[in-house]
């Protein structure tokens, strides 16, 4: 199984755009590539080339629906509220039509149901997923502080990169921590082996509820 997590930005910030390949050997999360500053037909064509040579499954950082009539989604919601009894601060769960996450949210909609429409070998499922709680929801307690500050400091980054190691995304290149962005691929990844491995569950899932919400929310 090829895993595969998406940090997205809006459609006119590839730089930020960060996409993290990985295969599953011997339980761990073999990395295999990374690839940034990508635009959706790079993406694309990516999943269709990992497509050919197993099932693939991809947790993408991005809303990947909206509420009809705007707002929060119920997810959007519950996830809110999980993150704040572990912890974290709510700022990072925005509704999919605020100004500031709208055009996020069209590309989200449209790269997730291009990708559905590819033709593959083999199956390909998408997971929408938020990576600072899939790390949140992780961490030791005592560590906790990792994740509140990861998206300034370079030191949480490198602790939260070795953190990646234990939970066994194996091979993890030194530039992962470099950033924010990557940080997030290799977690939105995390998230999505979780959520299809039968081994693993994930730490919150809202089930999808087609067809207005048609992926599920995870981390």
């Amino acid at each position: 199984m090829r895993v595969i997590g998406i940090d997205l930005s809006g459609p006119s910030n590839h730089k930020d755009t960060v996409m993290a390949v990985f295969d599953i050997q011997d339980g761990e999360l073999k990395f295999l590539k990374l690839k940034q500053n990508i635009g959706d037909l790079e993406i694309l064509e990516e999943v269709e080339t990992q497509s050919q040579m197993d099932e693939v499954v991809i947790g993408m950082d991005a809303p990947l629906s909206y509420e009809d009539g705007g707002g929060d989604r119920l997810g959007d919601k519950l996830l809110r509220q999980y993150i704040i009894t572990i912890g974290m601060k709510s700022g990072s769960i925005m509704p999919p039509t605020f100004n500031r996450m709208v055009y996020l949210t069209l590309r989200g909609i449209k790269l997730s149901r291009e990708i559905g429409n590819i033709s593959t070998v083999h199956p390909i499922s998408i997971v929408e997923v938020h990576p600072g709680a899939v790390i949140g929801s992780r961490l030791p307690q005592e560590d906790f502080e990792f994740v509140l500050h990861y998206k300034q400091e370079l030191s949480a980054r490198s602790y939260i990169r070795n953190w990646l190691g234990e939970q066994k995304l194996s091979q993890l290149p030194a530039i992962i921590d470099k950033e924010s962005h990557t940080i997030d691929a290799c977690a939105a990844a995390l998230g999505a082996w979780h959520w299809r491995d039968p081994s693993f569950q994930p730490k919150w899932v809202l089930p999808a509820k087609p067809p207005l919400h048609p992926y599920d929310y995870c981390c």
